[in-house]
Order: structure tokens, then sequence, then C-alpha cells
């Protein structure tokens, strides 16, 4: 069996991949010069540990990364164009980045902020949700990532009892985000049945994560049948199947503790056969290895 391709999210535990912000509040502090001069500092700070982390990666084989979606901030800032001129010219070094990536076969996939909700009842959430993810899409162009679920663009379902709100509003989105959208089951909102039948009607790219299944319906451990049935079941809202990405996490304390725990103790036998696992575990890149330390090749 080939063994599947353990992703790491965004961070290292260690000191290895860092990347800066700054605060609304210290940039609205600026002034116009003292802001460009700022996001410049930090973007170009941040396209170069970003650029780091594809070695990183390589020199590990790690073959999937999460990209963080918090590289460029001030990029979505609504009346404030600072963020996209300068970014626009740092193409150079963004497009480096993302050869970088392509260099050592790396995919590359990104997970915005819960505050993009789409199918929110309130109008002006459902456009700054559409410009955030605008904003996060042309990173990814600017990176020189594909527009397809190869380099997912992913969300959760949003405003819980508004599927159909979702399902309407997938298809016009602009295609450099729906040539990439996902969309994951939470614990509480969306578990894989309220989500599956809008991928399926929208031809949206379903991430099972069997943890937030487990929490949600209290369910004894990710071995319960419902988990592999779930697995088969996303399987087939991705084209082509190989390209299937799931998470991985476990509880500190159990199986119904939502916090992750540091390392991974229990890889579902259903994820025996899933090509792609992003790992969400504290411990991060020492989850990782361990994984693929114990993983048959």
């Amino acid at each position: 069996m080939t063994a599947p391709a353990f992703g790491l999210v965004c961070l290292t535990a260690g000191p290895e991949i860092r990347f800066r912000t700054v605060t609304l509040s210290r940039y609205r502090a600026l002034t116009p010069a003292e802001r460009e001069a700022k996001l410049r500092d930090l973007y170009t700070d941040n396209i170069a540990r970003l650029h780091a982390a594809a070695g990183y990666c390589a020199a590990r084989g790690i073959r999937l990364y999460r990209m963080s979606s918090s590289l460029f901030p001030m990029l979505d800032l609504k009346g404030d164009d600072t963020g996209e001129a300068v970014l626009g010219s740092l193409a150079a070094e963004l497009r480096a980045a993302g050869d970088a990536f392509r260099a050592a076969g790396i995919r590359v996939l990104m997970h915005p902020e819960q505050f993009i909700v789409l199918n929110s009842d309130r109008p002006e959430v459902r456009e700054s949700s559409r410009h955030a993810l605008a904003s996060h899409a042309r990173v990814m162009d600017g990176l020189g990532l594909d527009r397809s679920a190869w380099n997912l663009l992913l969300l959760h379902g949003g405003k819980g009892g508004r599927a159909a709100e979702l399902q309407a509003v997938i298809p016009d989105l602009p295609d450099a985000v729906r040539s990439r959208l996902g969309l994951e089951n939470d614990e509480r909102a969306y578990g894989p049945a309220d989500l599956l039948p809008v991928c399926e009607a929208t031809g949206t790219p379903f991430v099972f994560d069997a943890h937030h299944h487990v929490v949600r319906e209290k369910l004894p451990d990710q071995e319960h049948p419902s988990v592999r049935e779930i697995v088969l079941a996303a399987r087939r809202t991705w084209t082509p199947p190989e390209w299937q990405v799931v998470h991985l996490s476990n509880g500190i304390e159990g199986p119904q503790d939502r916090r992750h725990s540091r390392l991974i103790t229990h890889l579902p036998s259903a994820y025996a056969d899933v090509p792609w696992i992003e790992v969400e575990a504290k411990g991060k890149e020492e989850a990782v290895a361990a994984l693929m330390t114990a993983s048959p090749r």
C-alpha cells in the first residue's frame, strides 16, 4: 500500500516556520507612508518565510502544506488598497515562493478564518466574506497555484440551518475562488449529512474531519462504522478521487475532547487508503514526523 502524504499545518511548534503580523488598531494609527512601509516590511519577510517553508517541507519529505491565511494582513481591508499595491510590487518574490513548492512537488492548501460566512443572513457579512475569499484567491494566483481542488481553499459550512443558501451562493463565486473551493464538516453547525448534498449538487469537494464527526454525533471513537462510510462518500465528491484530503486529529483526554492533542495517538482504520491527510495536532512537525516514520512504505 502506498503511504499517505501527511500534511503540515501552517507553522511549526519549533522556531523554524514563523510569520509576522500587525493588528488593525496599530495599522490605523500609522500615516499612509508608514502603512506602506510597514506592510512592505511584513510582506517581504513573510514571503521569504513562506519560501523557506517550501525548503523545510522538501527536506523532510512533507508533500502537503497548509499555508497560513494571515500572511498578508490588511490585504482585504476595504477602502484601503495599500496591501494590494505592496503585494503587486512583490509579484516576482511571491511567484518564486510558489515555484519552490511546485518544484518540490508539494501540494499547497489554505483554510481561511472562521469569520468568513458565505451564507450569513446579514448581507454585509456575505459581501465581506466574498471579498476576503477573493483576496485569498489572489494570493494563490500570485503564487502560481492551480485553480483547482489540488490547491484547495477550504471553508466550514458557515451559519447553521442555511445549507440551501450556501448551495445557492457557491456557483456565483469568482472563478479563482469557486475552482478551488472545498467544504469541511464541523462540530456544531454542519455534519457530513448536511454538507455532502451541497457538495454533490455544486461539484465541491468535501473534506471529512472524523474528530469533528465523533464529537458532534457523540460517538465512542473514530472506529465507528460511519467514519468509513463518510470517507467513501466524501471520495465521490473529488475529481479525481486520488486528490481526496481528510483532516486528522485526536482529543487530548479522549475521543469527545474537542481540544487537539499534541501528537496523533490514533489513526483511524477508515483512513487507510486516503492519499492526503492533513494533521491537526499541537505538536505539528513532530506529529507529522512520527506518522511518517510509522507509516508503511
